[in-house]
This record gives C-alpha cells, sequence and structure tokens, in this order.
C-alpha cells in the first residue's frame, strides 16, 4: 500500500524536467532488467508458443498504454487524483469482465456501486473544468488508462492460459519497453543534459521499487490473502496518496475534490461489499 500511494507523486516527479517520455521509457528499462533478473533466479519458465504470445500482448498492451496515458496525464493533475481514479480499476474490471467473460453477474449492489463511482467522478472532472481545459485532458487520460489497465487484464483472463503471473508480467514487459523505446524515439529521441535530482530519485524509485518489488509483493498477496482483502487496498491507498501529495507536493485540493474522492471510495466499498447489505442481490 506504500508503495501504490507513492507511485503517484514519484510519477509526477519524474517527468519534471526529462519529460514525460523519457521518465516511463527510462523507468520501464530499468524495470524490465530488474524483472528479467527476478525471473532468471527464480527460475521461472518463459514459453514463447501462440498462446503465451497473445498473453504477452495482452499484458503489454496495459503496461504500454495504460502507463502511457497516465504518465502524460500526471503533468497536468494533481497526483492524488492518479490513485483516486485509479481505485476505480475493479469497477471497470468487474464491468469489463462481465460484457466480455460473462462472469460476476451485475447485482442491484454492484449497480449502485458503480453509479456511486461515476457521480465522485463527474465531480472531480467538473472542477477540474473550471481550472482549466488542460486539466479536464489529464483526467480524461487517466480514465482511459484505467479502461486500457482492465481491459488487458480481462484480455489476459479470456486467454485462460496455464502461466505464473511473474511470467506473464516478464513477457508483458518484453513487449512493452521496446515499445516504449521506440515511441520515446519517434516522439523524442533526446538524452536530457540535465535531470533535476528529484527526478532521477523518482525514475530509479519507480523503476527499481514499484515495477519490480512492487510488482513481486502485489503477487505474494495475491497468492496469500483473499481477494476481498487485497480490494482493501483500492480502497485505502487513494486516501493516503491524496496525503502525500498534499504534503511532499504542495497540492492543495479543494472540498468537491475531496467530495468527489469520498464518493468514489463509497461506490468502491458498494461494488465490493455490497452484497453483505444487501444480501437479497447477491
Amino acid at each position: 500500500m506504500l508503495i501504490w500511494s507513492t507511485t503517484p507523486v514519484a510519477i509526477k516527479w519524474s517527468v519534471d524536467g526529462p519529460g514525460f517520455l523519457f521518465g516511463v521509457t527510462a523507468r520501464m528499462v530499468i524495470g524490465m532488467f530488474l524483472i528479467l533478473l527476478i525471473a532468471y533466479m527464480k527460475k521461472v519458465p518463459l514459453p514463447w508458443h501462440r498462446q503465451a504470445i497473445l498473453t504477452y500482448l495482452a499484458a503489454g498492451m496495459g503496461i504500454y498504454g495504460a502507463m502511457l496515458a497516465v504518465y502524460w496525464g500526471a503533468q497536468y493533475i494533481p497526483s492524488g487524483f492518479i490513485s483516486v481514479i485509479f481505485g476505480l480499476t475493479p469497477i471497470m474490471t468487474g464491468l469489463l469482465a462481465w460484457l466480455v467473460l460473462k462472469e460476476r453477474e451485475l447485482t442491484v449492489a454492484r449497480l449502485i456501486g458503480m453509479l456511486i463511482g461515476v457521480v465522485g467522478l463527474f465531480v472531480i472532472f467538473n472542477r477540474s473544468i473550471r481550472l482549466g481545459d488542460i486539466v479536464a485532458l489529464g483526467i480524461i487520460a487517466v480514465c482511459l488508462a484505467v479502461f486500457v489497465h482492465a481491459m488487458s487484464s480481462v484480455l489476459v483472463k479470456r486467454l485462460h492460459i496455464n502461466l505464473s503471473a511473474l511470467a506473464v508480467t516478464t513477457g508483458g514487459m518484453l513487449i512493452a519497453t521496446p515499445a516504449y523505446l521506440i515511441t520515446w524515439w519517434l516522439l523524442d529521441g533526446e538524452i536530457p543534459e540535465r535531470i533535476p535530482s528529484h527526478a532521477l530519485w523518482s525514475i530509479i524509485y519507480l523503476g527499481v521499487i514499484a515495477t519490480s518489488i512492487g510488482f513481486s509483493l502485489y503477487f505474494y498477496i495475491l497468492k496469500h490473502m483473499r481477494a476481498s482483502q487485497v480490494a482493501m487496498l483500492t480502497l485505502a491507498t487513494p486516501v493516503l496518496a491524496l496525503w502525500i501529495g498534499q504534503f511532499f507536493n504542495g497540492e492543495v485540493l479543494s472540498w468537491t475534490a475531496w467530495l468527489g474522492t469520498s464518493l468514489i471510495l463509497l461506490g468502491m466499498a458498494i461494488y465490493q461489499w455490497g452484497f453483505v447489505w444487501l444480501p437479497a442481490n447477491k
């Protein structure tokens, strides 16, 4: 939870100076080599048959498309908003899983949770429009990232191949990192002459801690904890991220931003655990 909460402000710092393309590309290059090292040390098999390649492509789509949109949007919105909006991932994943995989019936409780979450997002978005069109575009970019990330997860699930989570991540990184390098080369292609210290350390932190160690810890808790317990992270992380952004990055949020955040968190809680409160809708 601490890693996920500090990632948004680290992303915002990492693009301050070198630019968002260099920041995300450098992070992924560092993360890819470390994940390859972890996979080698754990002797994780990495097959390359057709089904495995399709799985890596699906995972790589999320790593590339979602993070690229997040990094672009991070230039224009408070770091805490990134975590808050990404907190909607379980709802978006559940909706796409219902549409694509026909998983999890959309009960009344889940529909209510979705509706409240969307209202909270609208409150934040409505406030952002008053701050300028570019801020609104930043929020749209992060919303797009949530959709791409959720769709990537659903496609990996749909392929239903027997690969370890670390193998899927490693394959996805091998697909996404070259895509980042090509994008950076075509659209920028310049190595910054000077990288501010806070940006440099943020890139290193994101590559070493958030990408490699963060992924490994996430897979560990998925294996040893119940899904409902893991879901608690998505509720606690946005609030902590907002406080971190306010304390370390001087981000002052209006009462409407806190209202929107509260509505999103309430919607997520009802979506995850509404069946307890409304047992007739299991």
